[in-house]
């Protein structure tokens, strides 16, 4: 491979239910660093910075890091839709992990978002235990934030748990080493770019960048609370502008909620989807003449109480006849389920794609260059490991309620509009079917009494909390966090919340911060799918409609009531400054030797009378803005590059006259490149390189570039060798489509 410069999520009934089945069948048979960075004014300092009073306390020392965390872009189950036969073949977007570290001169705090389906509880303790190792105490699970983007087009096989392993093949090592690899080094490049430096805050509404995909579930909210809001969708979004201290802006980040699910379920090229093209054109446009990936600035897009948030605005049609779905179970007359698909803005899902990070993108640019409010105050991080199969909540003066085993409901496998599930399992159940009750009670055993009455009115389809072959199957210990960054609240939740689910824990934090005086005017942000992943977080009212949101709230229809609880507990610990006072819990366990169900990868071979990298298909002669260059290539499996993170497989490259040298203008980080990889017969693989040239191309002589690895035997040892393929020259004109 060339170097840069040298060149939830719908399960599908069937697969998921039959995976289940044999999985359980076969079952059965830095020491401390005080970093004070010398800075100095650059000569333009950014004129989107107001003047203003001096900050009431000294400045911030703030730090920003990007890191690539892409994974192997090839047979590994993706993270997201769980269709087993959704596996990654090639790249559209590389994913990143962006960190922003933060320190008030007595307390530090690191918030990640990462281009990821969710955070898992393995991924967060691999993470600080390499943090642990590199910087002592310093960064810690009370003040290290890990979020995910909520991409679904993303690398599975990150989890320790067995519903998330049958789904992903199980533990998939360089998966993990990709994600835990770059989140950490995100973290360490903020780490040393760490310098005096200042925070504005703003906040504005989006909006057509999402629909209720839930609109039935939400309707079943207390008509008083709804009439508080205008929306059955969050349209807010907050942004903190970080600065150094000559006013250039050095990062952002951003929150937002929505699904990453503009990129639908047919795709199979990982990608960071829309919150991702946000962060990439935000990035460059301010790190000018980089390639993706590279320069300074960090603009980080963070997802927040997105549950039931869909960025697939065209709403919902049985696609097979053009007639909107059933209302309330989403489901078509002919095809049910799966026949009932929401769409995009665009023509496809990458214009979507594009039209919805767009959108986000520009929203927050808006956002930061006229940000305003100076964030200024202490810092303050306050985190619990909680138990929340076995949490009490205060219903009123008199009533209490119980957290409950997990479990999933018939309603999780018919997945949502954005992904919709198989056979007869409709959104809405709440009554069980029969036949799947039957062949679940032969082969898993019946959900005890205590877990049917608990969440009751779910008909449970797998009592997960009562499966612990060949591991739990659902976790028990989960993480609750805040931090504050002044008057801003970061309330890191470890799952999809739904959209009231946020409104209502957002004011229960508020208020507790702002009883005790020492907050006021808090501005409370939820950082979703942060920590652990525990499926969805709905209003107790929504959790009896049971479509896929209620039926995937795993601990039963008092978990919001019991996150609520816990969030006061630390908000305020926070309003009382007395956050180390607060018990750890009880801490989650660390699996070992858990099961690669991945196969080796075969070793390469090429048609006869050819070498790895020689071109099957040419390029044209002649190309004009709008038109797409294809080469195609003998490949190798993406697999044998190994740890592909700062690498390309692709280069797209102009040459340059006054030099009478090649320069790479695009790379597989590119919005306007796609790498496909196509495995054939016989071990053979090829790998087709698209350009979509943009208005923005200059007229002139180009080239495309691929590198990979192949593997052979030899002397029965494995063998990887590098390669490269080069096309043909070929013009871009100044003519062109628009």
């Amino acid at each position: 491979m060339g170097g840069r410069r040298a060149v939830c999520c719908g399960l599908n009934a069937l697969e998921v239910t039959l995976a289940v089945l044999l999985t359980v069948m076969t079952a059965v048979s830095v020491s401390l660093i005080a970093v004070m960075a010398l800075w100095r004014p650059q000569a333009d300092p950014d004129p989107t910075v107001p003047p203003g009073p001096e900050p009431q306390v000294s400045p911030y020392l703030v730090g920003v890091g990007r890191a690539d965390c892409t994974g192997p872009p090839a047979e590994i189950p993706m993270m997201g839709y769980a269709h087993l036969d959704q596996t990654a073949a090639g790249i559209h977007t590389r994913l990143y992990s962006r960190a922003f570290i933060i320190d008030d001169g007595k307390r530090r705090v690191a918030f990640v978002t990462a281009d990821i389906g969710m955070m898992s509880q393995r991924l967060r303790l691999e993470v600080l235990q390499a943090l642990q190792k590199k910087y002592g105490d310093l960064y810690r699970q009370d003040n290290v934030v890990l979020s995910g983007t909520h991409t679904h087009s993303g690398l599975a096989g990150y989890f320790q748990y067995t519903l998330f392993m049958v789904t992903s093949r199980g533990y998939i090592k360089p998966s993990v080493e990709a994600l835990v690899n770059g989140i950490v080094q995100s973290i360490d490049i903020a780490h040393r770019n760490i310098k005096p430096g200042r925070i504005y805050m703003n906040r504005g509404d989006l909006e057509d960048s999402g629909l209720n995909r839930s609109p039935h579930s939400y309707l079943n909210n207390p008509q008083q609370e709804r009439d508080r809001y205008g929306s059955n969708t969050d349209k807010r979004v907050v942004v903190l502008k970080l600065t150094d201290m000559g006013g250039n802006g050095i990062g952002m980040i951003s929150w937002f909620a929505v699904h990453g699910v503009s990129m639908n379920y047919t795709n199979q090229m990982l990608s960071s989807d829309n919150m991702g093209y946000a962060s990439y054109l935000l990035e460059q446009e301010k790190n000018i003449g980089s390639l993706p990936g590279e320069g300074p600035f960090v603009a980080g897009f963070s997802s927040s109480n997105l549950g039931d948030v869909s960025p697939n605005t065209a709403g919902p049609v049985c696609v097979n006849t053009g007639l909107p779905c059933d209302y309330l179970n989403s489901s078509c007359p002919v095809g049910g389920v799966e026949m009932c698909q929401a769409s995009g803005p665009g023509k496809d899902m990458f214009e979507s794609t594009r039209i919805i990070g767009h959108n986000i993108y520009k929203k927050a640019k808006e956002l930061y260059g006229t940000a305003r409010t100076e964030v200024t105050g202490f810092l303050h991080a306050a985190h619990q490991w909680v138990n929340m199969t076995d949490v009490t909540v205060q219903i009123n003066s008199t009533h209490t309620a119980r957290t409950c085993k997990p479990a999933l409901g018939h309603s999780f496998a018919a997945g949502t509009t954005d992904g919709g599930g198989a056979l007869n399992f409709t959104q809405g159940a709440v009554e069980g079917d029969p036949f799947w009750d039957g062949i679940r009670d032969a082969f898993i055993g019946e959900p005890s009494n205590e877990t049917q009455e608990c969440h009751h009115p779910k008909p449970i389809l797998f009592s997960t909390g009562e499966m612990s072959r060949p591991y739990p199957w659902h976790p028990e210990i989960v993480d609750v966090q805040i931090i504050t960054i002044g008057p801003v609240a970061v309330v890191a939740v470890p799952g999809e919340m739904t959209t009231m689910s946020g409104r209502r824990i957002r004011e229960a934090v508020k208020q507790e911060l702002e009883s005790g005086g020492l907050f006021k005017d808090t501005e409370v942000v939820i950082a979703g799918l942060s920590n652990i992943y525990t499926h969805y977080i709905t209003t107790y009212e929504e959790y009896q409609v049971q479509r896929y949101e209620g039926a995937s709230t795993i601990y039963g229809p008092h978990t919001l009531s019991a996150y609520m609880q816990k969030y006061r507990g630390l908000a305020r610990a926070i309003a009382k400054n007395e956050e180390s006072e607060l018990e750890r819990g009880p801490e989650p366990p660390f699996f070992k030797n858990l099961p690669n169900l991945m196969n080796v990868a075969a070793v390469d071979r090429k048609p006869v009378n050819s070498g790895f990298g020689d071109v099957l298909e040419q390029v044209l002669p002649v190309y004009r803005l709008g038109d797409v260059a294809s080469v195609t290539f003998v490949a190798g499996n993406p697999r044998h590059s190994g740890d592909i993170r700062d690498k390309t497989f692709v280069a797209v490259e102009m040459f340059r006259d006054r030099t009478s040298s090649w320069e790479v203008v695009h790379s597989d980080a590119s919005w306007e490149t796609r790498f496909h990889w196509l495995k054939g017969s016989d071990q053979q693989s090829n790998a087709t390189v698209e350009w979509h040239i943009p208005a923005s191309a200059e007229p002139g002589s180009y080239r495309i570039r691929h590198f990979g690895h192949y593997k052979q035997m030899k002397l029965f040892k494995p063998i990887i060798t590098a390669y490269q393929g080069t096309s043909a020259v070929f013009r871009v004109t100044q003519n062109h489509y628009y």
